[in-house]
């Protein structure tokens, strides 16, 4: 558009008008609504001047740290998680949100662009910016109402005359609208492509008051943080609170946050609980700082001194980063919501304290009648004290109910972790994207962090609660043996003396575990090291099998382990051989090729070709012209079984044993990977040879995930086919949220696994085999990753 007056800026009514192709998603059908006209500060758009192969761009305007307040908090932490998982798929870039009255300093920390909301002519050329960029795919606008309340109007011509899709975050949606806010809310539902809001109440009242299609609604929660162990005791020791029993809040304080209402519940508590002590924590908002100073902080000390309250009342004056609000939130015994507002939509820090395993007892606001209902929590009416202390007085009396409400409360939470918000949100810009963004999720670093809590001195526990060890579940062969593999694949990258000893742990619980005179490894040990009843009750040829699989493992590494070390594990395979050569179990015939073949021993040979022959004729029994199995079900492991098939060909070089690996995993394959995902076999229902079926959702186990991983490894090494290395990838997002829940099955806090996929929910226990797993599986994608970078090199 050319300006007559170039000596003046383009005004608002000189804007040209241009009419844009209605963009459509496969979620928002185009027929249900009239297309949506957008105008454009430039016709045509200039050449875009962005540097080419580079990621596509979503643009986040919102306020942003040092900003100190909720939102800007909120866009750093979901940011801060795409940027973890999906740094390769796009970019995220900030406008970040000032004020005349708060200005923000250059140059800006994470921030690309910076938009003054009072300023007519800032909204101007932003949207030039914008519109003239063409790797800008999206905009995300945080909006909250006070945000932009002095420039309504530029705001809006703003976001009318961007051309490129928008997506509105509402952190406030409010009942029973006036004529002027239902106009106000419906323009930015008209311009925006989508709509994401934090509660299903919110969904409700857009869809009711505001007449918007519940098509162009999305739900995402606000996002929490997942927490590392901690050691509560050593925490209260730090806070100078050892002894106490902590009551807590947090935010930026405002009178809206009613926290008198606490204060005068108190003085009942304290009488009964003389050991409490309410945390304050949190300074004051930065718009109240303005408009009233300190007024209200001063309000609340005098109360504090009105009712004798100086030893049960600490104001913690900060900003916490977030390391630390999360290290109170652990000490907190019960956390207390209280707000005046019946309409606040979501509290950000209402997520926190409830993820963070934190009984809580909140006023009514919608957001705590969702996840507080069935016993989770407590809901009080607003500002009634004698209801607060009531309710802290019967849970102080209770640690049964404080503990099942704060499990109840964890779990409900777990879906809603930030890298499962980034999962949610990576998902809908690709759809608003139309394919332009491709989601690949990125390949964290190896923690041992999780292994290492599991381990004792004697070897490694078997179950835990949520990420703590739970030492009455005692030890077993399967879960040692696996890691015994998973460290030696560890210590091959890093040679780190420190590992040995871990190693060596492992092979003596396998040691342990043999017993001559029965001429098998025994699988069940009980926290008191003693062999458990189990033992005897059970087939223990798979446990066998898994045993041999490591120690051939440890006796192949004769070049990076020590002699002392690898002949240990030769000497039992020898004295076990003669015993376990006779197994029938599948899954164990399969475990015990793959230890005799990475032995890499002659006088194995023989062995490996009898237990191979074993397994080829039951899969010529089994087969049909549809089936291409060695039994009459798909179950668990599976992946284990042509893999073991192509060791045996490798081995002997009998080629009907690498016929029937290829065709068996082809099978298995064809099985498992569809609509760009692998989907597991459910221990909730086989796949049968005689009923073949879809498989079920839900009952997914992380270790069939990582055996998939290392047969896949194999058949790539060598076949060299990239689609062996495409479906690794594919099989290894699985546990990063490529899966039919869309959420995180592996937790990067702990570098521990979950322990499995259900229908509607994930079973967030920590424990070994999984935790296992996820390693074994990590460490072979981290192998193929640096085996793909060689290759692509040397091309």
């Amino acid at each position: 558009m050319k300006n007559p007056n170039p000596n003046k800026p383009i005004g608002l009514s000189q804007i040209v008008t241009v009419k844009k192709q209605q963009m459509t998603l496969a979620l928002i059908p185009a027929n249900q609504e009239e297309p949506y006209v957008k105008s454009s500060l430039l016709l045509p758009p200039l050449l875009d001047s962005s540097p080419k192969n580079t990621l596509p761009e979503i643009l986040f305007i919102s306020t942003f740290p040092p900003t100190e307040c909720g939102i800007a908090t909120y866009t750093k932490d979901l940011i801060d998680a795409l940027r973890k998982q999906f740094s390769n798929s796009f970019q995220c870039t900030v406008c970040a949100l000032e004020s005349s009255l708060e200005p923000l300093h250059q140059p800006l920390p994470g921030a690309k662009y910076k938009l003054n909301t009072h300023k007519q002519n800032d909204y101007l050329k932003l949207a030039f910016k914008i519109n003239e960029n063409a790797n800008i795919q999206l905009l995300v606008i945080q909006h909250e109402f006070g945000l932009f309340s002095q420039s309504e109007e530029y705001f809006q011509t703003f976001y009318n005359n961007i051309i490129k899709p928008i997506v509105f975050v509402f952190h406030t949606v409010l009942p029973s609208p006036n004529e002027t806010l239902l106009k106000q809310v419906n323009n930015m539902t008209r311009a925006a492509t989508s709509i994401v809001v934090m509660t299903e109440n919110a969904k409700h009242i857009l869809i009711q008051d505001y007449h918007v299609r519940p098509l162009k609604i999305q739900v995402i929660p606000h996002g929490t943080h997942l927490l590392p162990f901690l050691n509560k005791t050593q925490l209260k020791t730090q806070y100078k609170l050892t002894g106490k029993t902590i009551l807590s809040t947090f935010g930026l304080l405002g009178s809206s946050k009613s926290i008198e209402t606490t204060l005068y519940a108190l003085p009942q508590i304290v009488q009964l609980f003389p050991k409490v002590v309410f945390l304050i924590l949190g300074k004051t908002h930065p718009n109240v700082r303005i408009h009233e100073g300190e007024a209200y902080r001063n309000k609340l000390q005098h109360i504090v001194n009105e009712l004798q309250l100086q030893n049960h009342v600490r104001f913690v004056n900060e900003y916490l980063p977030i390391n630390n609000l999360l290290e109170y939130l652990n000490i907190t015994d019960i956390y207390l919501f209280t707000s005046k507002d019946p309409n606040q939509a979501v509290s950000g820090t209402f997520s926190y304290a409830a993820s963070s395993g934190c009984p809580i007892i909140s006023t009514r606001i919608p957001h705590a009648v969702e996840v507080l209902g069935h016993n989770n929590g407590i809901i009080i009416d607003f500002e009634d004290y004698q209801q607060l202390a009531q309710s802290v007085i019967a849970l102080l009396n209770s640690a049964t109910k404080r503990e099942t409400m704060a499990s109840n409360g964890f779990q409900i939470m777990a879906a809603t972790s930030w890298p499962n918000s980034a999962i949610k949100h990576a998902i809908l810009f690709q759809q608003i994207c139309n394919k332009k963004i491709q989601l690949q999720y990125n390949l964290p670093p190896i923690n041992l962090s999780h292994l290492q809590q599991l381990t004792t001195s004697f070897g490694l526990l078997q179950f835990s609660k949520f990420s703590n060890p739970d030492k009455a579940s005692g030890y077993t062969l399967d879960d040692n043996a696996r890691a015994l593999i998973a460290l030696c694949k560890y210590y091959q990258t890093t040679r780190n003396p420190k590992d040995l000893a871990r190693i060596q742990l492992h092979l003596d619980f396998i040691a342990f575990c043999w017993q001559n005179p029965q001429g098998r490894f025994l699988n069940y040990v009980n926290s008191d090291h003693q062999f458990t009843q189990q033992n005897f009750e059970e087939n223990l040829e798979d446990s066998n099998g898994r045993a041999m699989w490591a120690l051939g493992v440890v006796a192949s590494m004769t070049q990076t382990l020590p002699l002392a070390i690898t002949n240990i594990a030769k000497s039992l395979m020898d004295l076990a051989l003669p015993h376990l050569k006779s197994m029938h179990s599948t899954r164990a015939m399969a475990f015990l090729i793959k230890g005799l073949y990475h032995a890499k021993a002659n006088r194995y040979k023989d062995s490996i070709g009898e237990l191979a022959q074993r397994l080829a004729n039951m899969y010529n029994h089994e087969k049909t012209l549809s089936w291409h199995w060695f039994e009459d079900s798909l179950t668990y492991g599976n992946a284990v079984i042509p893999e073991s098939m192509l060791c045996a060909y490798l081995a002997t070089n009998n080629m009907p044993f690498r016929n029937i690996a290829l065709e068996s995993f082809h099978f298995l394959l064809e099985t498992l990977f569809f609509d760009n995902k692998i989907n597991v076999i459910s221990n909730q229902g086989w796949l049968k040879k005689d009923a073949f079926q879809e498989s079920h959702k839900g009952g997914e186990q992380p270790i069939d995930v990582a055996y998939t991983i290392l047969a896949l490894e194999r058949f790539y090494e060598t076949f060299a086919s990239q689609d062996y290395l495409k479906k690794a990838s594919t099989a290894f997002s699985w546990f990063h949220g490529n899966n039919h829940l869309h959420q995180i099955i592996y937790n990067p806090a702990t570098g521990g696994c979950y322990d499995g996929l259900e229908l509607e929910n994930v079973n967030l226990n920590q424990g070994a085999e999984s935790t296992i797993s996820y390693l074994l599986a990590s460490l072979t994608m981290h192998d193929l990753s640096r085996k793909a970078q060689a290759l692509q090199s040397s091309n």
